[in-house]
């Protein structure tokens, strides 16, 4: 990923909290038939090794899994993001010279992947990915709240991934090349914006 040196992001708590947020990321492989990618809700392990690792199944009709990788996977997590229009810059009014833009948060996560199809592997694996995600509803559903027969006969036809992470990669484009006048223009523009998603990144620009 192209990160210039104001967008680059090092903390590891940010960065840990962006790929926690992530409810959806995408798991791309590089192949001697060419990349796949899977869009994947993946469960993030920080307890296990440097970097933590990355966990998540896919469909065994899915070809990723079959096809070998060459070299290391990645994991794309997406926090907040907003297009930005000139039209909110002071530098709009004092010089016109200005363009669109888009302000985004953006975790690239790297490592081998391995898939795996043992069964009590890919129940935990299972179980706690739905506890994830079930875990804020007010009555939750529990893997345990459907017949053990039919978890059985559905973990037959997904495979378990597992990725050490040995590398992340975190950028935070956050308006910060522009000047004070400018980022306060974009905060006051994407606050009053009508979509839910563009309120988000406005309390992440710096004053």
């Amino acid at each position: 990923m192209y990160i210039p040196p104001a967008f680059r992001d090092d903390d590891k708590e940010s960065i840990i909290a962006t790929i926690r947020a992530a409810r959806l990321a995408t798991l791309v492989t590089a192949t001697a038939d060419g990349l796949l990618a899977t869009p994947l809700p993946l469960l993030f392990d920080e307890s296990d090794g440097e970097h933590g690792v990355i966990y998540g199944h896919v469909a065994k009709a899915n070809p990723q899994w079959r096809t070998p990788a060459l070299g290391d996977g990645l994991a794309m997590f997406m926090g907040p993001d907003a297009y930005v229009t000139p039209s909110w810059y002071e530098t709009k009014r004092e010089s016109g010279k200005v363009v669109p833009t888009w302000n985004y948060v953006a975790v690239h996560a790297y490592g081998p992947v391995e898939f795996f199809e043992d069964a009590d592997r890919l129940l935990e694996v299972v179980t706690r990915l739905t506890n994830r995600h079930e875990g804020e509803r007010a009555l939750p559903w529990a893997v345990s709240d459907a017949p053990p027969d039919f978890i059985q006969a559905q973990l037959r036809g997904i495979v378990g991934l597992r990725m050490p992470i040995t590398r992340l990669e975190g950028k935070r484009k956050m308006s910060q090349n522009r000047n004070a006048a400018d980022r306060t223009g974009v905060v006051a523009g994407l606050s009053e914006s009508e979509r839910a998603s563009d309120r988000e990144v406005a309390p992440l620009i710096p004053l």
